[in-house]
């Protein structure tokens, strides 16, 4: 297959398989998803998704959140790990929205990249998911799957990242990658892989299973 007919299957595959795609990380507004992407790194969204409620009922505005300690915020996000950089990172944000941005997450990578705590992804998926503009967050599983699809050398998250926004319509970017994570997960993932389960990769890079 072309890299044209590889993109023009596995788009139509994963649209019947994944018709509607709910964000996976609870949230009610800009700023409660960019805390939870936050706490998402290295770290599930299921297990994120049963401790934000409990951070969320403290402080759930960049103005409550500035006002706790960091002790406070870490005894909460505890299970989420990496918790010295995430507390941390969590009320220098919100304090820096709050001097800087008026109260509200800013809506450009420049200015959420320069908050701490916020990388690249952490900053796309808020372009993506809070202000719908056309971005593609690559988390791991979306790096795993273009690199067995032949679609990315996998050299790079940013590579990856590059080579997505290249081959797959832009108007399709923020609703392509969850659908992509979805099938990641459920049916092509890094430990327990298998050939039947995996029918997209089966069908577009066969060589890679022998």
């Amino acid at each position: 297959m072309t890299k044209k007919e590889k993109v023009s299957y596995i788009q139509a595959a994963l649209e019947k398989l994944y018709p509607k795609t709910p964000i996976p990380l609870d949230h009610y507004s800009n700023y409660t998803l960019l805390v939870a992407v936050v706490l998402s790194a290295q770290c599930t969204d299921a297990r994120v998704n049963t401790i934000t409620p409990l951070l969320f009922k403290k402080a759930d505005t960049p103005q409550k959140m500035a006002k706790l300690s960091i002790k406070e915020i870490a005894d909460i996000i505890r299970p989420c790990g990496l918790t010295p950089m995430k507390s941390t990172g969590i009320k220098g944000l919100s304090e820096i929205i709050c001097n800087q941005y008026n109260g509200e997450v800013p809506d450009s990578y420049e200015a959420l990249e320069s908050l701490p705590s916020v990388g690249h992804k952490t900053a796309s998926v808020v372009m993506s998911q809070g202000f719908n503009h056309p971005a593609f967050p690559v988390d791991t599983h979306i790096h795993r799957l273009m690199k067995r699809w032949g679609l990315s050398n996998g050299s790079s998250v940013l590579q990856t990242e590059k080579d997505a926004k290249l081959l797959f319509p832009k108007e399709k970017w923020n609703k392509l990658h969850l659908q992509i994570i979805f099938y990641g997960r459920s049916h092509s993932p890094a430990r327990g892989w298998k050939k039947n389960v995996d029918f997209i990769t089966s069908k577009v890079n066969p060589k890679i299973f022998k």
